[in-house]
């Protein structure tokens, strides 16, 4: 295959052994890591961290990426416990063996401008890549909606201020931020290192890969990278509603499943359509 698929696995299953057997049924070998036994990944130890390397190893998984919190906080909060956090995340990736790791740039006051938080928020990330100097781990920022990157314009800004943080290029999350994802891949593609695999409506509502308004099969003819991870989001999975700003919609209805498990097999199919399509 043109392609390695990676997945965020906690969507099948909250448990780790669960995940392993989702991602063996699916013959997806590499795993973007985000939630262990119903904690995030942020919370492992680095014993924790390296025993959980091992286990993976005998079932032929490796971690590609920590799907991190990183940069999921509010600007107006202090920074100095969360850059010590991230300092934390690098330990972890490397001893999970990842390459790399997605981050975010910052949630913003309501109603406010972005543009007077910029030079904040371009000096909070400056410090994650200088934490992350020599580390061996590509740092790579996410566009989510509700954070200071949710829309290409600011995502650019981002990328052209600080070269060595490269782009996670979700197509869902722009249509949910009102940014259609073909205009966007023109602005950011010099930027990106791998893309999240997640389709949605002009409403909202998330749908499997190839059945919204991402353009996803245009995207990937376009896509010079390696990995694609799929990122579901077919059904409200336990943690979800920790992952997203208060208040914030979990727009996932529109299909729906018998299980987590279903809507990740679901969500697998829909992706390897497209890539039989698009070869």
């Amino acid at each position: 295959m043109r392609y390695q698929i990676a997945a965020f696995a906690d969507e099948a299953d909250a448990k780790i052994s669960g995940q392993i057997e989702a991602m063996r049924a699916e013959q997806i070998s590499l795993l973007e890591i985000r939630g262990v036994d119903g904690k995030s990944v942020a919370d492992l130890t680095v014993p924790e961290a390296k025993a959980l390397r091992a286990r993976l190893a005998d079932e032929g998984i490796a971690v590609w990426s920590v799907g991190s919190p990183y940069g999921k906080s509010e600007i107006t909060e202090a920074f100095g416990s969360r850059l010590d956090e991230f300092r934390h995340g690098i330990e972890l990736a490397q001893a999970l063996g990842a390459s790399h790791i997605r981050l975010f740039s910052f949630y913003l006051p309501h109603g406010e401008a972005p543009e007077l938080f910029r030079d904040e928020v371009l000096e909070r990330l400056s410090r994650f890549c200088e934490a992350a100097k020599g580390s061996g781990i590509v740092l790579c920022h996410e566009n989510e909606k509700g954070i200071y990157g949710d829309i290409a314009p600011r995502c650019a800004e981002i990328h052209r201020a600080l070269p060595e943080l490269r782009a996670v290029f979700d197509p869902a999350n722009f249509i949910q931020s009102g940014q259609p994802t073909l205009p966007a891949w023109e602005l950011l593609s010099p930027y990106v290192e791998y893309m999240h695999i997640k389709d949605a409506l002009s409403d909202g509502s998330v749908v499997p890969a190839g059945c919204g308004e991402g353009h996803l099969p245009e995207l990937l003819e376009w896509y010079q990278g390696k990995v694609l991870t799929l990122e579901p989001h077919l059904a409200v999975f336990e943690g979800l509603q920790s992952l997203e700003q208060e208040g914030a919609r979990s727009d996932v209805p529109t299909y729906r499943y018998a299980s987590n498990r279903e809507a990740f097999a679901a969500a697998a199919a829909a992706l390897r359509k497209l890539l039989g399509e698009s070869a």
